[in-house]
């Protein structure tokens, strides 16, 4: 049986710029901060988009109170795809 600790391996790298193939994102492009292995999902810093745009299909994110937030509160989420979803771009 495969264990929970196998490398895995994806077509696309931290650093690459990709383009999202289904989804809310899907036809813009973007590039790869973050890998996340354990849920196959890519966190994507979008280039094609207005800032209101961006801020409008985001949505929020509720934190608590910490030494890096003293105020905690709402707090704009990362982009997060699966990686099935994204392709390189050339």
């Amino acid at each position: 049986m495969y264990s929970e600790k196998c490398a895995k391996n994806y077509h696309v790298k931290k650093g690459d710029v990709v383009e999202v193939l289904s989804g809310v994102w899907k036809k813009e492009t973007g590039k790869i901060v973050a890998v996340i292995k354990k849920t196959d999902r890519v966190v994507l810093e979008i280039q094609s988009v207005s800032a209101e745009k961006l801020a409008e299909r985001l949505g929020k994110k509720t934190v608590k109170k910490s030494q890096a937030n003293p105020k905690g509160g709402l707090v704009d989420r990362s982009v997060s795809v699966h990686v099935s979803n994204v392709r390189k771009k050339d």
